[in-house]
């Protein structure tokens, strides 16, 4: 057989196993394989497909997607939704259509998820030289386009002899597999290798399981960290996503009644607990709660939980103010258990040490100071998230009311989906979260244009979730998956739309038109920078600006209806909020598999989400001749002051 064909029918006998809790999985680790065709891949991975789609379409489905780096995200949503249990494959031609692929593999491995990318490569052979879209380097004439990857990727490979594929894709699983060390996996095809024959043993195309590795906690770390806790008078815990893909929600929620400790999340955490839970304080840092932040301002023992701790959680250092600090780290991951200098790092799933937690703090309760703290500042938090959801703006709404209006409207298991803009942070912080997989913000990478095609991802996952979940019982409805998506994002990649076209998901899409980049809009203000370069203007040639000139007249729901989607239009005025929730329910009633609902509302960029009483670390100008820099310059040196250099 050739190697492309080998690549295909090895890919579709791999499986994950896995067992939380005594229930024992059993999936597809690859059901299938995005593939956007050019010269360096149709001949190979194409004929393979194709092969295998006469001979028997369920061992490898080949899915379309109209952009390269789009088809990874949507391989990316999927995982994410699956927990880490499955993702795609995607195959590309060489040149620019691996190099879309770079943003992709750069997301996964930032946001610890796994993506198989199977880009083309030249010819191994160089039989032909320089081929078509060929990059040379006269003083290293064996790297490829493909060398980028390898900084991106957490596996690298690249297969110039057939008998090298063994190893590659034994090696590239184990990578995709593994919970400490999952990203991007990144093998690369030369063209002429793809279509070579060489002989393969069958023990290599037979079923094979892999197994998600989840470790127990050393017994001394646990007997410390009780130590630990027990001598805090004011301990925090801060549950990131980590939490989410070791099923430990139930003994995250467990430890919280049992001591009374209460909980913050992070950006990937929100789910682990209901908004409403009495011992939840909702998100932390930059984009935080003003209760979560002001219990972490005087905690003097942090228990993190399955948490990177990007420079949103900690507020860039600064969240953590109690000289006497300490930190608990537990993650499967070393690299993200021993950050910040912390005094105990537990390398350990999350489930398994936090039920060993439990178990060692039984009788221990937190002191009624912290308890009647944590309480008054939810309070006091969640009566801020009501007002701001409640005020009518009009004609046009602030984001605040969008984002109340689409909550309310959501069914408890439905799934919203963001990834960059305004939206990420006032979504992490109001947000009433009410099921572990409603909440699917990508902000590790923070990558505008991921939100259609990584919404995609989900919806793919929540179709086939219901598929499981009607087996040998009553039909179950996928959950809605609602893509939340300023101007600026939408206009990177909304032509993964087609695609939802094209095979019936029913994806809904709220398009908030503010006509620029309000996030960075405003950024930049506070930063001093006017908004500068922010909005979406027509040229004024005179000055050379585009801060001043008219609104562009583009109609994005005209766009989207080009494309094949179905439009509801929210018109500004007084009703817009209850026209809205109107029209979330009314996309909701569609039918599973009558394709994308687009609903397009206008918004007011100035009105802002309540402030988190937090800080974020963007460097001001030093010196400048504007005013409005001099003044940011101030705050932001003030701000710096309180920053330090190591947290545990």
């Amino acid at each position: 057989m050739t190697v492309a064909q080998a690549v295909v029918e090895f890919l579709g006998r791999q499986y994950l196993v896995d067992s939380v809790g005594g229930e024992d999985y059993r999936g597809r680790l690859i059901p299938g394989m995005f593939g956007i065709f050019g010269h360096g891949n149709v001949a190979g991975v194409g004929q393979a497909l194709k092969q295998w789609q006469v001979k028997d379409p369920a061992l490898m489905p080949y899915y379309q997607g109209r952009n390269e780096q789009a088809q990874s995200h949507q391989a990316v949503g999927y995982a994410r939704h699956n927990r880490r249990r499955a993702t795609f494959a995607v195959s590309t031609s060489i040149g620019p259509g691996s190099s879309n692929l770079l943003t992709g593999a750069a997301l996964a491995t930032a946001n610890r998820l796994p993506v198989l990318l199977l880009p083309s490569d030249t010819f191994a052979t160089r039989a032909a030289d320089p081929v078509l879209q060929q990059l040379e380097r006269p003083e290293a004439y064996d790297i490829t386009v493909n060398d980028a990857f390898r900084p991106l990727s957490k596996y690298f490979d690249r297969v110039n002899r057939p008998e090298q594929l063994f190893s590659a894709l034994h090696h590239g699983l184990r990578v995709l597999t593994d919970p400490a060390e999952t990203g991007a996996v990144t093998i690369s095809l030369p063209q002429d290798v793809q279509a070579e024959v060489f002989d393969v043993p069958e023990e290599f195309l037979a079923e094979r399981d892999w197994r998600i590795r989840r470790p127990e906690p050393e017994e001394q770390d646990i007997r410390r960290a009780v130590e630990m806790i027990r001598s805090a008078r004011r301990p925090l815990i801060i549950a990131g996503g980590g939490v989410l893909y070791a099923f430990a929600n139930e003994q995250l929620a467990e430890l919280a009644e049992l001591t009374g400790i209460p909980v913050a999340y992070t950006q990937a955490g929100v789910g682990v607990l209901p908004w409403d839970a009495p011992y939840c304080l909702g998100a932390i840092g930059s984009t935080g709660t003003t209760a979560a932040n002001a219990v972490a301002r005087e905690a003097d023992l942090i228990i993190g939980v399955g948490t990177r701790y990007e420079d949103f959680t900690t507020a860039s250092r600064t969240a953590f103010q109690n000289p006497d600090v300490k930190f608990v780290n537990i993650n499967v991951a070393p690299i993200d258990a021993y950050k910040h200098g912390t005094s105990l790092p537990i390398v350990a799933d999350a489930r398994k040490a936090l039920a060993k937690l439990a178990s060692g703090l039984s009788g221990y309760r937190v002191g009624a100071d912290l308890a009647q703290l944590a309480a008054a500042e939810k309070d006091r938090w969640d009566r801020t998230v009501d007002e701001a959801f409640d005020t009518r703006h009009t004609p046009l709404p602030s984001q605040n009311e969008i984002i109340g209006a689409v909550n309310r409207a959501m069914d408890e298991r439905d799934v919203v989906i963001c990834a960059a803009g305004s939206l990420p942070g006032d979504l992490h912080k109001m947000w009433r979260v009410r099921d572990p997989f409603g909440y699917h913000v990508e902000y590790a990478y923070s990558c505008m244009g991921y939100e259609i095609p990584g919404g995609l991802g989900v919806k793919r996952a929540a179709v086939d979730e219901a598929d499981r979940a009607a087996e040998g019982s009553a039909e179950a409805r996928p959950r809605d998956v609602v893509v939340m998506v300023g101007d600026g994002s939408y206009l990177m990649m909304h032509t993964e739309l087609v695609t939802a076209v094209a095979e019936g998901l029913k994806l809904v899409t709220v398009l908030i038109q503010n006509h620029g980049y309000a996030s960075i809009g405003a950024l930049s203000e506070s930063l001093g920078s006017q908004r500068f370069g922010t909005k979406y203007r027509t040229l004024d040639r005179k000055h050379h600006t585009f801060d001043d000139g008219e609104k562009l007249p583009i109609d994005l729901a005209a766009n989207a209806e080009s494309l094949g989607v179905r439009v509801i239009r929210v018109e500004p005025g007084e009703h817009v909020i209850a026209d809205l929730e109107a029209a979330v329910a009314k996309a909701k009633a569609e039918p599973e598999g009558s394709g994308p609902v687009l609903i397009h509302i206008e918004s007011d960029p100035l009105l802002d989400a309540p402030d988190s009483e937090s800080w974020w670390d963007v460097p001001v100008s030093g010196a400048s001749e504007l005013e409005s820099t001099q003044h940011a310059y101030r705050t932001y040196t003030d701000h710096k002051s309180r920053q330090k250099p190591l947290l545990g």
